[in-house]
């Protein structure tokens, strides 16, 4: 049976990518991984062919293509159950903040897209980001439980999906209370996550005109 194979955006842009990758990584499922340059005259057509939604990430396995990233990381967590934390209670709520991120905070990524490569710094933000901010916080607060660096003790797709923010707050120097600092430089120091910021770092993929601003 051929490997997986997952189609990404550049690493160092695209956060909708960084999420299955590190579960893909997490579950210790062996994949391929193929990148499409996004925002560049060739993209639309590498992306069409590629997904029938027109977007990455998208996990081709087994004749058939995924291309959503929780849908992505479910088919991951049905191999390797091991990504949602073991309680149902406390296993619908690590659902929920997931989903949350999923379909929320539209105002802090379009401020503050991922850039891997940006030099730490500030910037002015408005109301809506300073909200989405402060909502993710009390997300987090509300929903830490167990022993570990991770929201829910030990890692889990949660965890994936927050990885992005944790690089948008420190590329963005973006000020957080000590609990939600914490939890984002352990995310941020994660080995797996390390490996993918060091491939970034090592890119030549930007769009034309792209800068760190």
């Amino acid at each position: 049976m051929s490997r997986p194979v997952l189609h990404i955006g550049n690493k160092q842009l695209s956060s909708w990518s960084l999420r299955p990758w590190l579960a893909l990584r997490k579950a210790g499922i062996a994949f391929d991984e193929h990148i499409i340059p996004l925002d560049r005259p060739q993209s639309r057509a590498a992306l069409d062919a590629a997904s029938p939604g027109g977007t990455v990430p998208v996990l081709e396995t087994g004749g058939v293509a995924i291309w959503d990233s929780l849908a992505i990381c479910e088919w991951v967590a049905e191999r390797d159950p091991s990504l949602w934390p073991s309680d149902p209670g406390v296993r619908g709520q690590a659902r929920s903040v997931t989903a949350a991120m999923h379909s929320g905070f539209s105002a802090l990524r379009h401020a503050c897209p991922m850039d891997l490569c940006r030099p730490p710094a500030p910037i002015a933000l408005d109301d809506a980001v300073r909200k989405d901010v402060a909502t993710i916080q009390a997300l987090w607060a509300a929903v830490k439980s167990g022993d570990g660096p991770f929201l829910f003790g030990r890692w889990s797709l949660a965890d994936a999906f927050y990885t992005p923010v944790a690089a948008r707050f420190h590329h963005f120097a973006i000020r957080l209370d000590a609990p939600s600092q914490a939890y984002c430089d352990a995310l941020l120091a994660d080995e797996d996550y390390r490996d993918w910021f060091e491939a970034a770092q090592r890119e030549d993929l930007l769009p034309p005109g792209h800068t760190h601003a």
